[in-house]
């Protein structure tokens, strides 16, 4: 029997977790770079140079506790509960890491504490710790209420992290006084671009793989990727358009889907500054892929990310402490 063992720690899931439900594929151009008749691995771009400076967007969410929100006005506190409502009760965080210069530090980091409820009598918990903003949740049947709520605290992550790459861009013009070389600077975003399709030179990096885009002959192709080497870009139609490819990080293989990654950045560019990105992926992110004795999630989460995410979980706080503020929030006479 032959098999393999897939290098990332099962606590973050699979590398490659296909599910042709997972996202509903309107139409996909394989046209962009190459025809489809000419689809071959292609390798990297010798002598290309590096960006002045490289940025690394990310965010980390965290549960602190679950709570139950008493279906009375706040306002009228004589009044007995017969029903209470779920919550969740997060901590949320994201920033950036500016790799420049041969050295790495950060940038900018947000950090954000919530109360997640479809409650009407929702109010911010004040702590010792901090304030849990209440946020409404419109609860969507389809969903369920604990994957609504936790739906929306993603949602939440999703505009930090947005906020937090807005101002990265501005801090980052402030490293030089050469416009050229503002001009030059790259950004990186662990996940998708949606949403950040206004800024400039923006590459999301997709770890995992739920949706298979390409026909099966092309999508066998991409396992035949040698590091560094990367697909042709195609244009992906789902309900928003990007362009993407697929790009190999070098790195002990595995399975065959072993370093794969997908790079996609927005549509709203022309195709030939695609294919320049494209290009300048494959001189960019080897150079960060990390070894297997480092990161469980080798070698696709890249060293920047993974300090990035590191520093964001110290600064949310330790998990046990926070239960602790809630607890005595929520029963101040006991504290």
């Amino acid at each position: 029997m032959r098999f393999a063992i897939d290098a990332w720690d099962p606590g973050y899931g699979s590398s490659l977790e296909l599910d042709g439900a997972a996202e509903t594929v309107v139409q996909v151009r394989t046209d962009i770079e190459l025809p489809v008749d000419r689809w071959v691995p292609i390798p990297p771009t010798p002598g290309l140079e590096q960006p002045s400076s490289t940025v690394f967007v990310d965010g980390v969410r965290r549960v602190e506790a679950r709570a139950w929100i008493d279906d009375v006005d706040p306002d009228d506190p004589d009044l007995i509960a017969a029903e209470a409502t779920p919550a969740l009760c997060a901590s949320y965080a994201a920033g950036a890491v500016c790799c420049c210069d041969d050295r790495a530090h950060f940038l900018t980091l947000e950090l954000r504490r919530g109360l997640f409820t479809t409650s009407n009598h929702a109010r911010d918990i004040a702590t010792w710790a901090g304030i849990y903003q209440a946020w409404p949740v419109t609860l969507k049947p389809a969903q369920g209420l604990m994957l609504s709520l936790s739906a929306t605290l993603q949602h939440r992550l999703t505009e930090l992290e947005l906020l937090v790459a807005v101002n990265a861009r501005s801090l980052t013009s402030d490293h030089t006084d050469n416009h050229a070389n503002r001009e030059d600077s790259l950004l990186i975003v662990d996940g998708p671009v949606r949403g950040r399709a206004h800024l400039t030179r923006v590459l999301g990096v997709i770890k995992s793989h739920q949706t298979a885009y390409l026909e099966p002959k092309l999508h066998a192709m991409v396992s035949r990727l040698a590091a560094r080497e990367r697909t042709p870009v195609f244009l992906v139609d789902t309900s928003w358009d990007r362009f993407t490819w697929y790009l190999r990080l070098p790195g002990e293989p595995s399975h065959p889907w072993s370093g794969i990654i997908r790079v996609e950045c927005a549509a709203n560019i022309p195709a030939a500054e695609a294919i320049a990105l494209a290009r300048l992926s494959q001189a960019v992110l080897p150079r960060y892929a990390s070894v297997e004795y480092k990161d469980p999630r080798a070698p696709q989460n890249l060293y920047p990310v993974a300090a990035l995410e590191r520093e964001l979980r110290r600064r949310l706080g330790h998990p046990a402490l926070l239960a602790r503020a809630l607890r005595q929030a929520a029963h101040p006479t006991h504290a």
